[in-house]
């Protein structure tokens, strides 16, 4: 898990830098919307992703009787759920279009939709913390990036870290118990 965790936040910190690689463009908050836009829909990507991976993870949870498993995951479902629409309605107000076009979800989204065909429990809670983790160091990266800039959508995304971190913790206790 480790070795593939690595690559993973190779790959999302690349991603993310070259997103924001242009830096700020002259504007009212100092960032150019175009860009916010743009990273603000990977997030909403990344959260629909989730929301697609955990799902399935609760219902398969319930599948083999273990309801405490599945009830964190249906509640994680629905928190990305409604970060997806929190981080959507945060680019309307900034005058962008949120892109929940399915063809490109999976290619935009900071985490992937990976689930075996029959897995065990410690596998999916193993897969969610490490979602849990890329999403963390992904998010700190843009609320960084964001900076005094754009204190909005800055503190949206500190309340995702802030989710993301506590649900980690809730699959760690999971996982060690």
């Amino acid at each position: 898990m480790g070795e593939s965790l690595a690559l993973d936040v190779e790959r999302i910190s690349k991603e993310a830098l070259r997103t924001m690689a242009a830096g700020p463009a002259a504007g009212a908050s100092g960032l150019d919307r175009e860009r916010v836009v743009s990273v603000l829909n990977d997030v909403v990507a990344t959260e629909v992703v989730g929301w697609l991976r955990y799902t399935r993870h609760a219902i398969t949870a319930r599948r083999i009787d273990r309801p405490e498993v599945s009830e964190l995951f249906d509640l994680r479902a629905e928190q990305a759920m409604r970060h997806a629409t929190a981080v959507a309605e945060r680019i309307t107000r900034l005058g962008g279009r949120p892109a929940f076009d399915p063809d490109t979800l999976a290619q935009r989204a900071h985490t992937d939709y990976s689930v075996a065909d029959d897995p065990a429990i410690r596998q999916m809670l193993e897969q969610n913390v490490q979602a849990s983790e890329i999403a963390v160091a992904a998010y700190r990266e843009i609320t960084r990036w964001l900076g005094d800039r754009d204190g909005d959508s800055r503190r949206l995304m500190e309340s995702l870290v802030a989710d993301e971190l506590q649900y980690g913790r809730a699959l760690g206790a999971l996982l060690t118990g």
